[in-house]
């Protein structure tokens, strides 16, 4: 017999614990949500990285868990929740770390995904499961947790909070001209293999200002690897143009202002071409290693620069139709397959597509996919 799910939710747990690019697509779920039932209570068991980039997001309760804790987290967690009992829980977290921190959440019915899309066995901690629903994007497979509870307006809203202080961080970086971000470095955890070259991105850079009169903000977190991504970038850009190395230097508040104003944004498969997917700015992903279908900034998947299916054929010896859904090629020199062309005219087609609404002083607005 199937868990009933409640008709009209008065409490709704998430549980979506990582990572900054998925937490930005997850967004738009709770907004759904919100507009279903707007007098039910949202908490969100969130990460703590996670949480400083969203802290502020109207009408969520978030509960931070640290993973570094471990289980005396888990139990700190518990006990601050012990007389809370949600509706339901939507286990967003494929990670057996955050279904054994579902297990002290009390609460009516746990949806998780279906067997297909679950990982490291999360349907064994939940009691729904949801339809079926193959080679779906990241940011639908959240709305289909929405739909599961019988959301039919699912369209596209974030209204992510930035106060004027990140606003003014920004400024004290850039000024006033317009700018390009780029961000060159995805997280640095071992074979991830999504960065490009320095040499392509100073390349993109002295194009950015020379065709398009862009200088160049560079943005990223503060580990050993990005800062020495960003000098090595520098040295390769002659002296005459107008780079900015920010790479360590913002808050993720400050990051998402820094987004925000931007003319346009260079990544690849990372948190900033999220967070830049939600606040509107044309966003230009490099994707060889992982699959933009799944993956790429959600309202600008045509602007993606997608070696992907090369990726699978040279490394992996397969035909791109064949592989499962969400294969990674992890092989060092995949990313070298983006050649500078690739970039440099897909930059110069999305200045072109957005040059309207770069006129304007807000950001262009969002339109929901049918």
């Amino acid at each position: 017999m199937k868990h009933p799910l409640p008709e009209h939710p008065r409490h709704i747990a998430i549980l979506r614990l990582s990572a900054l690019g998925d937490v930005c697509n997850l967004v738009p779920t709770v907004r759904a949500l919100q507009r279903q039932w707007p007098e039910a209570r949202i908490t969100w068991i969130v990460g703590k990285t996670e949480a400083a980039l969203l802290e502020g997001l109207s009408g969520v309760e978030f509960k931070v868990y640290d993973k570094a804790t471990g289980v005396k987290g888990m139990r700190a967690l518990w006990r601050e929740l012990a007389d809370t009992r949600f509706d339901v829980l939507l286990h967003m977290q494929q990670a057996i770390r955050a279904s054994v921190l579902s297990l002290g959440l009390k609460c009516g019915v746990r949806i998780g995904y279906d067997k297909a899309r679950a990982k490291d066995w999360q349907h064994w901690f939940t009691q729904r499961q949801l339809a079926p629903h193959p080679r779906a994007h990241v940011l639908e497979s959240f709305m289909d947790f929405a739909r599961a509870l019988g959301v039919e307006d699912t369209r596209l809203e974030w209204s992510l909070p930035i106060p004027e202080a990140a606003y003014a961080e920004a400024r004290r970086l850039t000024g006033d001209a317009a700018y390009l971000v780029i961000s060159p470095c995805a997280n640095p955890r071992l074979r991830n293999f999504r960065n490009w070259s320095a040499e392509g991105y100073a390349a993109v850079i002295e194009h950015a200002w020379h065709r398009h009169g862009l200088k160049t903000v560079m943005s990223g977190g503060g580990s050993p690897q990005e800062r020495e991504m960003g000098e090595q970038i520098r040295r390769l850009c002659p002296a005459e143009i107008e780079i900015n190395d920010a790479i360590g230097r913002t808050s993720l508040k400050g990051l998402l202002a820094l987004l925000d104003r931007a003319r346009a944004v260079i990544a690849p498969d990372s948190g900033p071409v999220h967070m830049a997917n939600a606040l509107a700015t044309p966003t230009l992903g490099l994707y060889a290693t992982t699959n933009p279908s799944r993956a790429a900034p959600y309202c600008w998947r045509e602007h993606v620069v997608d070696r992907y299916p090369d990726a699978v054929a040279h490394y992996l010896q397969k035909p791109p139709e064949s592989v499962t859904w969400g294969t990674r090629v992890r092989h060092s020199d995949a990313m070298s397959l983006i050649t500078l062309d690739d970039v440099v005219g897909h930059l110069d087609a999305l200045l072109a597509a957005t040059a309207s609404a770069a006129d304007t002083p807000e950001p262009p607005s969002m339109e929901p996919e049918s």
